[in-house]
């Protein structure tokens, strides 16, 4: 077959309950521009379906991992996340994505870059953009990757082989403190507030101080025009004194509701991309808030008290609920984060880009079709 089209080798997979595709870093360009430039031709950015690409129309859908040989002695494999906006032709490579992290280890196997043992594989992912490392284990008996199982998720139909994820070391992820401003909570346009960060920057709010009883379904948050600029303003303020400057055009800090459980859990939330209530939850969000609930004087730890740690933190959320087990790492008392999620692998084969090239060094990386 012969076109103007070029093409790559790319693997589509659902990671928890996000799903995207997924790359070798060897295929796709090391300048951060013409990469950013091809990912937002393919997922066809800019357009509310993403028509014109593979994006599926929602922020959970838009999301890329792009994994690689290790760049650092303490890890198997090196994976970039990138958001790419639905709407917008922007990538955003300032977050993690705890649910795409799911199919890392998988992919990575899959890909030949680990070796898979009997009866399962440990593989410690170093996620590039917040340079923390996180510990999947995959089910590999004989071998060869699992992906069915008797494990439910909320926010993901039908079941599937457990991969558990423990973040060491979570805290810091893009500021480098657990509490970025130097305090626990502090007053945003007359809410008290929690930013902190610990695998992703978030600001936690109580949903009662909007006015909100906190179970609202994510469709009606969405359609409440005044409650998104509110919170985006909140968002907005609270980047600026956790240090991230330009939390305007970024995707963190992601604001939070926070409130009480319904369904016997710890705490109820909801969860924002940021201009959109998440259907579930992020992982990397719920990482944070459980810490949170860990961390004296948060927001979340006023609402519930002492957390013992022996329970995990079950965070109920618009699909059910999630849990995170903590602990305290032996070494320097640091909280240790674990969630269990599942992954599939979908499709595979070559996605097309009408990106134009204009040199045969910038075409390179790229394989005509």
């Amino acid at each position: 077959m012969s076109s103007d089209l070029s093409s790559v080798p790319c693997v589509l997979m659902r990671g928890g309950t996000s799903k995207g595709p997924f790359f070798l870093a060897d295929d796709l360009p090391a300048d951060p521009a013409l990469r950013d430039a091809f990912l937002v031709d393919v997922m066809g950015a800019g357009h509310p379906l993403q028509i014109d690409g593979i994006g599926g129309g929602n922020p959970l859908s838009s999301k890329v991992a792009i994994v690689g040989r290790a760049s650092r002695a303490d890890a198997d494999v090196d994976y970039l996340f990138a958001q790419v906006r639905v709407e917008q032709r922007v990538v955003d490579t300032t977050p993690n994505c705890g649910n795409m992290l799911a199919a890392v280890a998988p992919f990575a196997i899959e890909a030949g870059l680990i070796a898979a043992r009997h009866p399962q594989t440990q593989v410690r992912i170093h996620n590039v953009n917040t340079g923390k490392v996180v510990i999947a284990t995959v089910q590999t008996p004989g071998g060869r990757v699992k992906y069915r199982g008797d494990t439910a998720i909320a926010g993901a139909p039908g079941t599937g082989s457990p991969i558990p994820l423990t973040f060491l070391d979570a805290a810091g992820a893009r500021t480098g403190r657990l509490l970025p401003t130097g305090r626990p909570s502090e007053r945003i346009d007359g809410i008290e507030v929690s930013c902190i960060d610990c695998a992703i920057p978030m600001v936690l709010l109580p949903a009662q101080a909007l006015g909100l009883r906190g179970d609202e379904a994510p469709a009606q948050l969405d359609a409440d025009a005044a409650l998104l600029r509110r919170l985006e303003k909140i968002r907005i303020e609270a980047g600026h004194r956790m240090g991230i400057a330009d939390a305007a055009e970024r995707v963190i800090p992601k604001p939070v509701l926070l409130s009480p459980p319904v369904h016997g859990g710890t705490l109820q939330v909801r969860y924002f991309m940021p201009q959109r209530c998440h259907g579930a939850l992020a992982i990397t969000g719920a990482v944070g808030i459980a810490t949170a609930c860990a961390t004296v004087g948060t927001v979340a730890h006023s609402m519930l008290g002492e957390h013992d740690l022996a329970r995990p933190v079950r965070l109920e959320h618009p699909s059910g609920s999630l849990d995170v087990r903590l602990e305290r790492a032996a070494d320097d008392g640091s909280i240790v984060a674990s969630v269990v999620r599942t992954a599939r692998r979908l499709l595979e084969g070559r996605v097309f880009t009408s990106l134009a090239l204009e040199s045969d060094a910038a075409s390179a990386w790229i394989t005509a079709a």
